[in-house]
């Protein structure tokens, strides 16, 4: 038998069998897009379920802001009254600036006793998973509940004045939260013992991604526990401050449960808030277009600061 021996050079150019030589002009067939058009699917309910209720719903809010709407009935178009009402009456002007007092108040201490504790926590201690527990514990219970508690504690015949009282201080006690000096303090109190254990967690989830070869390196270097925090800590956890921050804000500026709980904005407005003041002007005085009003003013105020705060965090400045 004879063999006939093709070249190397033409095995080579010869198209392998079973597949297609390139640029042969012949169209490939396109992948089926049956399973993404199934996530699609799937998913529409929850998108239409969303826009239904934060978009539409929002849009319908802010159609009313311009309205005298009662709630019930007809309604008339009045233009920007409702928004210079707001900005006339000085209990909503005194509701706005307790709103920037709580919201920025419970951040900042909020924040840095969350990152003390997060700090601390850090270290390689037996106890360590007892304490985030014990911690982190406000941040699951009922804030209506918690304020309630609250509102014993600080009552006339509760444990702070009880306290005050035998240790000989008893000129110390006070109605806390019926005196319109102290009840925005008592108030901030309660938000900043809920707000701390969550910003702790976050802090807790940013130091996991610290570096220890370069904090070994700056100890070796001779940094102070101070300088290693600074250069080395902190920037590592820079988004964890962003994310922190910007919930906290969002948070503070909507406060509502507890106020009403521990003060129902009293005394005498010490402690209303733009959350408590839309409750009231939109269900107790039937006000629903100044209800609406405020609301809108909030959500401008709400991502005012969420976008200014961001700009303010960001890790990367090209972002």
């Amino acid at each position: 038998m004879t063999a006939t021996m093709q070249p190397k050079s033409e095995a080579a150019k010869a198209p392998l069998r079973g597949r297609r030589a390139p640029g042969t002009g012949e169209k490939t067939r396109p992948r089926s897009t049956g399973l993404q058009l199934g996530h699609w699917w799937w998913a529409l309910p929850g998108i239409v379920l969303v826009i239904a209720i934060h978009y539409v719903a929002t849009g319908i809010g802010g159609f009313f802001a311009f309205t005298n709407w009662t709630g019930i009935g007809s309604f008339k178009i009045v233009g920007w009254q409702n928004f210079e009402a707001i900005f006339k009456d000085p209990t909503k002007l005194g509701a706005l600036t307790n709103t920037l007092f709580l919201a920025f108040g419970s951040v900042f201490l909020g924040n840095v006793g969350g990152l003390i504790i997060a700090l601390g926590l850090n270290r390689m201690l037996k106890t360590r998973y007892v304490l985030r527990t014990l911690f982190f514990m406000p941040v699951v219970l009922s804030p209506l509940a918690t304020a309630y508690v609250w509102k014993y504690i600080f009552d006339f015949d509760g444990p702070i004045n009880v306290f005050l009282t035998s240790i000989g201080a008893g000129d110390l006690a006070k109605p806390w939260l019926a005196d319109p000096q102290w009840a925005i303090w008592t108030v901030l109190i309660v938000l900043v013992w809920g707000s701390t254990g969550f910003a702790m967690v976050i802090f807790m989830a940013g130091l996991a991604s610290v570096p220890v070869e370069v904090e070994e390196a700056a100890a070796i270097d001779g940094a102070n526990l101070w300088q290693r925090f600074q250069n080395v800590t902190l920037p590592a956890i820079r988004p964890a401050i962003a994310i922190a921050t910007t919930l906290g804000i969002v948070q503070g500026l909507r406060v509502f449960d507890p106020i009403m709980a521990l003060t129902n904005g009293g005394p005498a407005g010490a402690t209303e808030t733009l959350a408590t003041q839309v409750y009231k002007q939109a269900f107790a005085l039937g006000n629903f277009g100044g209800g609406a009003a405020l609301a809108l003013v909030l959500a401008a105020i709400i991502l005012f600061f969420a976008v200014i705060q961001q700009r303010l965090t960001r890790s990367n400045p090209e972002d």
